[in-house]
């Protein structure tokens, strides 16, 4: 069964240690009147997932399913999840839902958001974010649940190895490391840097979150805005090559 770790109040982490990736993946419930799970994980961990989200609730009332964007580990067990929880209708970009997920995902049609539309969960508000190519791809979108101020980030802040379910140290450095390592091999350019990172990683520091729950690697609790301005900086860096690039913040 996932590792499950309780990293905000009602957002359960659930996690799974991936030894020849040297990768953790995560994904995240919140327990509320409509239950939410962010991140569905790849189809080959829907079992151990499964378990864990069980071992919370009874997984038949699961209402929401996102995701940030189109990729295996964020929502490729999506039919697997439609097919034991019955009312769970998957969330993602409204661009996401048009181009995609309801011709060749979801059971049912999918909710697709706009940019700053909210979602009830009952005591939770989440905040839609339309982030084209931030982490990649161009449905990509981020969820920010406004009371307790976590931003759902996704790929954002990635991190090898097997590490603690949350800090309070750097992972902007950790991220970095991961960055230099993919730069030098296949995976090389999976964060793609355009003239919208820059722009999208300001706009979710504003937000001045307080939790950081990305997939891949340790939770982050604290400065969340000074995190993401720390990111920006590296991926200027490492996959912008140092260059600078203006532009008006998306809306």
């Amino acid at each position: 069964m996932a590792q499950i770790t309780e990293v905000a109040p009602d957002l359960f982490r659930l996690t799974t240690f991936l030894a020849p990736f040297n990768l953790q993946f995560s994904q995240f419930l919140v327990r509320d009147e409509q239950p939410l799970l962010f991140h569905t994980g790849p189809r080959a961990l829907f079992a151990e997932v499964k378990e864990a989200v069980a071992s919370l609730i009874d997984v038949r009332t699961l209402r929401w399913i996102g995701f940030s964007h189109f990729e295996a580990d964020e929502c490729g067990s999506l039919p697997d999840w439609q097919q034991v929880a019955p009312q769970a209708d998957a969330v993602c970009s409204l661009v996401g839902k048009m181009v995609s997920v309801d011709d060749c995902l979801a059971l049912r049609p999918a909710k697709g958001m706009a940019d700053g539309e909210v979602l009830q969960t009952g005591r939770y508000r989440f905040q839609f974010l339309a982030t084209p190519h931030v982490p990649h791809c161009w449905e990509s979108g981020l969820l920010f649940e406004e009371t307790h101020r976590t931003l759902l980030c996704s790929d954002l802040f990635h991190q090898a190895g097997n590490g603690e379910p949350l800090t309070h140290s750097d992972v902007v450095g950790r991220c970095r490391e991961v960055l230099m390592e993919y730069q030098q091999g296949p995976l090389a350019n999976y964060m793609p840097y355009c003239t919208l990172t820059g722009p999208t990683l300001a706009r979710l520091a504003a937000l001045q979150p307080k939790t950081l729950a990305t997939m891949h690697g340790s939770v982050y609790a604290g400065d969340g805005a000074q995190a993401l301005r720390d990111l920006a900086h590296v991926f200027r860096e490492v996959l912008g090559g140092g260059a600078t690039m203006t532009t008006s913040s998306p809306s």
